[in-house]
């Protein structure tokens, strides 16, 4: 079989399996335990969809929070909306801050999932964008564009030169389907682009997760040349930690690393830290050091994500978490 520069074989996916599993026996593990509350504003609420919330970015005193908002629950008829709060608890939706694309472009069907990135006194709202209508035998075609402000309030502005990111045109690649789900991060100087992706042929239980990087926010990105950097999760989190990058799993992916965290010293090369109790679904984050290279960055304490509860619409919900360390707070020591 023909060799792609991402390099992404079945074989490379199990070592990667291996050596997280190796290094967890190695190490004494801590436990995340989550907790989770109702949100006011943007709840269960009849006959409304909100789900995949951003991560949560503080301005001026003021927490923002985009997320997906529609009539179904699988979110493939979405448009983004932005949502404020002075404690976290309480929350006054704002309306929407972007809508569908003109029809039969690759945004023309939905655009969700939505995480902001803030850098050069400006507001970067990466989203992702579908083509097709959803209904029987859907099959989504995500890629991801960006949009950008002067103020979290927008108006947003496209960038001429979306997708900023699309799935490969290597059936081969891990991400050959479609990608989704950004997360963003400052690293050295450089913005770094986390994402999930799904090779051509395979389920959505065989999603990985991948990391381009580009000397700008408006990009070009360029894919990290041994992608995928996680052989699992659905759901796409990551925060710096200390000097390095921790990620969230939830309960897609391999075993060994499902229902966890990792952390990454150089932002490639994740290793088991952590079990999570009742691990959050698409959770975001209040990431205070996410764009500051402080080297500061700590264990998330709060955030939210898809609630689910009977007779209603997926909506947003508010998680809290506790740490309880091994032997020692450093994530590789």
């Amino acid at each position: 079989m023909k060799r792609t520069s991402i390099e992404l074989s079945f074989a490379a996916a199990l070592f990667a399996v291996t050596s997280l599993a190796a290094v967890a026996e190695d190490r004494p593990i801590g436990t995340v335990t989550i907790s989770y509350s109702d949100l006011s504003g943007i709840g269960a609420e009849e006959g409304v969809m909100r789900r995949d919330p951003s991560d949560i970015v503080k301005v001026d005193g003021i927490y923002y929070v985009w997320y997906s908002k529609g009539k179904i629950s699988p979110g493939y008829d979405a448009t983004i909306w932005c949502a404020t709060s002075s404690d976290g608890h309480k929350w006054t939706e704002k309306g929407m801050a972007l809508a569908k694309g003109e029809a039969g472009t690759w945004e023309g069907a939905s655009v969700f999932t939505p995480n902001i990135l803030v850098a050069e006194d400006r507001y970067w709202l990466f989203y992702t964008g579908t083509s097709r209508t959803f209904g029987k035998g859907f099959n989504p075609d995500s890629k991801i564009g960006i949009a950008v402000s002067d103020s979290p309030d927008g108006p947003w502005e496209r960038l001429a030169t979306n997708p900023a990111l699309r799935n490969s045109d290597n059936a081969d690649d891990f991400d050959s389907h479609l990608i989704d789900d950004a997360c963003l991060l400052v690293r050295d100087g450089r913005y770094w682009f986390y994402y999930k992706g799904r090779q051509l042929g395979k389920s959505p239980a065989q999603t990985q997760m991948g990391v381009a990087i580009a000397d700008k926010p408006e990009g070009p990105y360029v894919k990290y040349e041994n992608n995928p950097v996680i052989p699992g999760n659905h759901e796409v989190m990551v925060w710096p930690q200390d000097s390095g990058v921790a990620a969230m799993i939830g309960t897609t992916g391999p075993k060994p690393i499902t229902r966890s965290i990792l952390y990454s010293d150089d932002g490639f090369h994740f290793s088991k830290t952590h079990n999570i109790i009742a691990v959050p679904t698409a959770a975001g984050a209040y990431r205070p050091e996410a764009f500051t290279q402080s080297g500061k960055g700590k264990h998330i304490e709060w955030g939210v994500h898809i609630g689910k509860q009977k007779g209603f619409l997926p909506f947003v919900e508010r998680f809290d978490v506790k740490v309880e360390e091994s032997l020692s707070d450093s994530p590789d020591r």
